[in-house]
């Protein structure tokens, strides 16, 4: 067998990394989230379970992962060998795969929004005539699958090529410049007439309008946007030598995680309330928030191209590690198979999600437990199968690793204090499987 990729570098990891979880869970999710959930509580609960939560259970994988420098199931399989426990990382293959089935639904929203704003279909419009324009658009079948396709070759094409060739690479590319880009973005919606109500949404906690539902979407976005409990950063923590520093590329993840949903926020609240929008307008919030915004400024269409194409980097990085967490476990780790299996993988991820591709139009009226399709779909991942996935990787590390062995994998390559680790411990072990048992239970309608 051909040697074991690796990234080539730390930060070509981190970025790697932070591009798998902030992606459109931080930049389309949270906002509409976050909106339909009363905003600034919303936003202090997400912190909250992102800190004592999603940080734990990314270390938590990242430890996985490199103690075994293997695939999300062979990982596994080799800490606890004989036992079930592989199946954890057969969940997150099923998980990451229904996942980039919808997920590549925006994903194509993205790359037909670039083609008309490029080809001037959308300059000099109406906040209105925005959303008769995505609605138009989004329900039309032929575009919504043809763009989703368009959306997962993309994808293909970048995994096909590896991990420091195509992922690593493409990420060093993508994600600094989307910071600088979100940055301007922010810095002109703030300053749009109304604004501060926005800011004040965000940023100023309303716990009147927290229910269980508020904290159960807290938690799955937490999880959503960390790419925690598929096993994904198993897969991407196997590539690392030892001599990184797990601990702090953890917290730098989750610090750019927070940071990038701040941004969001701040881009999208301001600008919602200074053109009297509806905050919990869902899905479509952001296609028909941000070319308002865009519009107002001057080469408003060319800031407005750039961010789309820069909101396709974003959600191509996160699709990236939801395709590699499969391919590398089919292929066993074998560059030479990568390619065919990253084209047969992802072609059949794009056949299966076609059903959530119409559930905006030929399929809309098709529902099942009161959800469309793509909504059932985007409710499996966030709210079951990530909160068993995470539960289960909680329950895996404390019960089948040695505590000796975790403290001398975390330390190696950071100098980590006992005191942090037993902090880190006691979170994984018993902290974050109650508080997703209840929450879990909470999903059942036990409450």
């Amino acid at each position: 067998m051909s040697q074991r990729e690796q990234w080539s570098s730390k930060i070509g990891f981190i970025l790697a990394a932070a591009g798998s979880a902030i992606g459109l869970g931080a930049i389309w999710k949270f906002p509409y989230i976050a909106g339909e959930n009363g905003g600034g509580a919303f936003f202090l609960i997400f912190i909250l379970f992102t800190l004592i939560l999603g940080l734990p259970l990314l270390l938590a994988e990242f430890s996985i992962g490199r103690t075994a420098g293997s695939n999300a199931v062979d990982s596994y399989r080799k800490i606890a060998p004989g036992t079930k426990w592989h199946w954890v990382g057969v969940l997150g293959m099923v998980t990451s795969f229904i996942l980039l089935s919808f997920y590549s639904v925006i994903g194509g929203w993205i790359v037909v929004y670039l083609f008309k704003a490029v080809t001037g279909q959308l300059n000099g419009l109406s906040s209105d005539q925005y959303a008769e324009v995505f609605g138009a658009t989004i329900s039309n079948p032929g575009i919504s699958v043809f763009v989703q396709l368009l959306f997962i070759l993309m994808t293909i094409i970048v995994v096909a090529k590896g991990i420091e060739k195509g992922i690593e690479l493409a990420s060093k590319i993508m994600m600094p410049a989307l910071f600088i880009l979100f940055i301007l973005l922010v810095i002109r919606a703030v300053t749009l007439d109304g604004a501060a109500e926005g800011v004040t949404f965000l940023l100023q906690p309303d716990f009147s309008k927290v229910t269980s539902q508020t904290i159960l979407e807290a938690m799955g976005q937490s999880f959503f946007t960390l790419s925690v409990g598929v096993s994904v950063m198993v897969t991407y923590s196997s590539y690392l030598p030892k001599t990184q520093s797990l601990p702090r590329s953890a917290i730098s993840i989750v610090a750019m995680n927070i940071f990038i949903v701040l941004l969001a926020g701040l881009a999208i609240f301001p600008a919602v309330f200074a053109f009297d929008l509806e905050p919990g307008a869902g899905p479509v919030l952001l296609f028909n928030v941000l070319p308002t915004v865009f519009s107002q400024l001057p080469f408003g269409m060319l800031f407005f191209i750039a961010f789309l194409v820069l909101f396709l980097f974003a959600a191509l990085t996160s699709a990236f590690s939801m395709l590699e967490i499969i391919v590398s476990v089919i292929s066993k780790g074998d560059p030479g198979k990568r390619t065919k299996w990253s084209w047969i993988i992802g072609l059949a991820i794009f056949v299966c999600g076609i059903p959530s591709a119409l559930s905006f139009g030929v399929l809309g009226d098709i529902t099942l437990f009161g959800k469309t399709i793509f909504d059932l779909a985007d409710f499996t991942v966030s709210n079951v199968l990530l909160p068993i996935g995470s539960l289960l990787i909680a329950l895996f590390v404390p019960l089948k690793m040695k505590k000796t062995a975790l403290y001398d994998e975390l330390k190696q390559g950071s100098g980590l204090k006992r005191g942090l680790f037993e902090t880190w411990f006691f979170l994984i072990r018993f902290v974050a499987p109650v508080l997703i048992l209840f929450v879990m239970l909470d999903v059942l309608g036990v409450f």
